[in-house]
């Protein structure tokens, strides 16, 4: 039977608790809230290491008329029973919350009140696991915690939400008895999603308060008089409609493959790994000697846990000490096929804890425009969110290794002596073969044609001047070859000695001269949001304009980046866009600073058209040039796609890193 298999997963004897199945752990957290008995002697407590379903509880506690608050918990060493056996803990509480409206009721008695305190078994930002011997305590010893506090009153229940801790070491409710237990089977097995369970004590589900009843959750009701008898068992009673039934009967198939491999051996298998990975993140540093990641839990002596779940939780910093935006991380981390997640994981509480904000700031934060899930992950000097990996039963050490790669080839700065001329490749034969530089190539209009050089400077925006300007249209949208096939026949040219931009077009009889010095009297500079970042921009004079809309064959306007904005977020409209604090500047750019192709790519390319060709295919032949691909470099030598197996390489005297943004010195260097 699947429930005697859920509450055996738990170690939960059938004769004193009950499963309610529900559509997941939230519902099973909403379930509590709306039925738990609130009064005005009520308190909700809840550890700051909590997720926003949990804080959801809140409302319903608030609404009642209970007082609320938040509590960091450490565990001490108890001098009178040092050899007990059993922890003893210090509660530091936060400010009350109470609904103004509720401060003068009457009160209640105080055999009646019951007071709910709720924490996780581990939390989900950090990692951390909590000591369990916080049931007994707060259900035993909690009286002595609040004796010269009103918080004293009335019969202390406890909720554990165990969605993330049960994947590796779910609670043994026959030794710590909370009265309710959140599960979550999605984060369990990877599947069913929209099923998960609340755990419910029979002493606690007598006390549950339903309103609601739909037809199965009653054994008869009246339709024209209000009479209605609610069915005796807490599943019957609390399960409304018609649940997930066939999700339910594959747990089976879930639990039948936890049991063949053992939750401790779950739990030693992804520890290990999230330990190997705490301790490679550790030792990474820049070639300065400064630490490359942040990890957050590790070195928190004042929260309570006793081992380290399967989560690693960290932030990344430059070598001069800025952070990495964790939204740039998950980019990058997505194009190198390393799945993570970024943010503050609807974990408000551990996330403002463990990056240091304070009121002001996450307060400040949301009127800049800052919400969850948007872009903003630097704001101020300070991550509004970390990057967190998690492992379990299915988790390989390949996995930890292919992630650990991926932040040691994006972003440790190495020293130069590590950095050979030839390309680091992962396997050290390949750079045995000589590459060679064959063109270099400049745009300085984005979506336009570009022109080659022998020679150019390089800046900390990339080859200087590349995609600094671009086409828009009158109603905001940038205008590109997909969009507008002829940009590809204006044709550009930089004089650097002049400080003069050559236009062309064959729809325009006369050239077309801008100059490079910006002139202040055209137009006035403004803040704009392209390719979810903020730029500092300047338009043009309504002679380009008119130029560049003739040539276009449609009104645009010519927009130019006086800068890209790399401080804290400003007041900004809905729209989600990316705000960070960042040393590298950035132009039109879609991904990087430079695109870089080998010319035996793009043969390789062509020889699998031609084969497609003959193979029966009756489209046209297609002879593809690198220029297809609007490279600004252009190399030679090595096998085909071998530059996607590079880490970084040398032209010159400059360095460059592979599959990430690089930051260059303020001034000029020529390529």
């Amino acid at each position: 039977m699947i429930v005697v298999q859920v509450l055996n997963f738990f170690n939960a004897s059938p004769r004193e608790y009950k499963c309610i199945f529900t559509s997941g752990a939230t519902a099973a957290l909403k379930l509590v809230g709306e039925t738990f008995p609130w009064s005005s002697q009520s308190t909700f407590m809840y550890t700051m290491e909590n997720h926003n379903s949990v804080l959801g509880i809140r409302e319903y506690a608030l609404n009642g008329g209970a007082a609320a608050f938040s509590v960091d918990v450490a565990e001490v060493v108890d001098h009178d029973q040092p050899n007990s056996g059993r922890s003893a803990f210090k509660i530091i509480p936060h400010q009350e919350q109470r609904r103004s409206e509720h401060r003068f009721l009457k009160k209640e008695a105080t055999g009646d009140t019951y007071n709910l305190f709720a924490f996780p078994s581990e939390c989900n930002f950090s990692g951390l696991r909590f000591n369990l011997d916080l049931v007994n305590f707060m259900k035993e010893d909690s009286y002595e915690m609040f004796e010269s506090s009103p918080h004293h009153r009335g019969n202390w229940m406890v909720l554990i939400d165990a969605a993330k801790g049960s994947t590796t070491a779910p609670p043994d409710l026959s030794k710590y008895k909370a009265d309710y237990v959140v599960v979550s089977f999605y984060k369990l097995f990877g599947y069913p999603t929209g099923l998960g369970a609340l755990i419910v004590r029979n002493e606690a589900a007598k006390l549950m308060k339903k309103t609601y009843f739909s037809g199965g959750t009653v054994a008869a009701s009246i339709a024209d008089i209000d009479f209605f008898k609610r069915r005796e068992g807490a599943e019957e009673y609390f399960e409304d409609g018609t649940i997930s039934f066939l999700s339910i009967v594959s747990l089976h198939h879930g639990f039948k493959i936890l049991n063949a491999l053992t939750m401790p051996a779950i739990s030693r298998h992804a520890s290990s790994l999230a330990t190997y990975v705490r301790n490679k993140l550790l030792d990474l540093r820049h070639a300065n000697g400064h630490h490359v990641c942040t990890l957050y839990g590790l070195r928190d002596s004042e929260v309570l846990c006793t081992k380290m779940g399967p989560t690693v939780s960290f932030n990344l910093r430059r070598p001069e000490g800025s952070w990495f935006g964790y939204r740039e991380v998950e980019k990058l981390a997505s194009l190198s096929g390393v799945q993570l997640r970024t943010g503050c994981f609807c974990n408000p509480g551990a996330c403002a804890k463990y990056l240091g904000l304070s009121h002001s700031d996450l307060l400040s934060n949301v009127e800049a425009g800052h919400v969850c899930w948007d872009d903003c992950d630097i704001m101020k000097g300070k991550p509004t969110g970390a990057v967190r990996v998690s492992f379990g039963y299915m988790s390989t050490f390949g996995d930890a290794r292919k992630f650990l790669r991926f932040i040691e080839n994006g972003f440790v700065v190495l020293p130069p002596v590590a950095r050979a001329i030839h390309p680091v490749t992962e396997d050290a034969d390949k750079a045995i073969a000589r590459y060679f530089l064959k063109s270099v190539t400049i745009y300085p209009i984005k979506s336009c044609a570009g022109f080659s050089v022998e020679s150019w400077p390089l800046t900390r925006t990339g080859l200087l001047h590349d995609r600094e300007w671009l086409l828009k249209s009158l109603n905001g949208e940038i205008l590109t070859q997909k969009k507008v096939p002829d940009m590809c026949y204006i044709t550009t040219l930089i004089d650097l000695n002049l400080e003069i931009l050559c236009v062309e077009s064959p729809r325009c009889k006369e050239k077309l001269q801008i100059k490079l010095k910006s002139d202040p009297t055209i137009s006035e500079k403004e803040e704009m949001k392209i390719y979810s970042q903020r730029y500092e921009v300047q338009a043009s004079s309504d002679e380009v304009d008119n130029w560049f809309s003739k040539a276009v064959g449609q009104h645009c306007t010519l927009i130019r980046n006086t800068g890209s904005i790399s401080h804290s977020c400003p007041i900004r409209d809905k729209s989600p866009g990316i705000c960070r604090d960042i040393a590298t500047s950035l132009n039109f750019v879609n991904e990087a600073q430079f695109l870089l192709i080998s010319e035996e790519s793009v043969v390789d390319l062509n020889n699998r058209l031609r084969s497609k060709l003959q193979n029966g295919s009756h489209e046209p032949p297609t002879e593809v040039t690198s220029m297809r691909f609007r490279p600004n470099l252009v190399m030679s030598g090595g096998k085909p796609y071998i530059e996607d197996e590079w880490r970084n390489l040398k032209i010159g005297d400059n360095y460059f890193f592979i599959g990430r943004l690089q930051s260059l010195p303020d001034d000029q260097h020529d390529l």
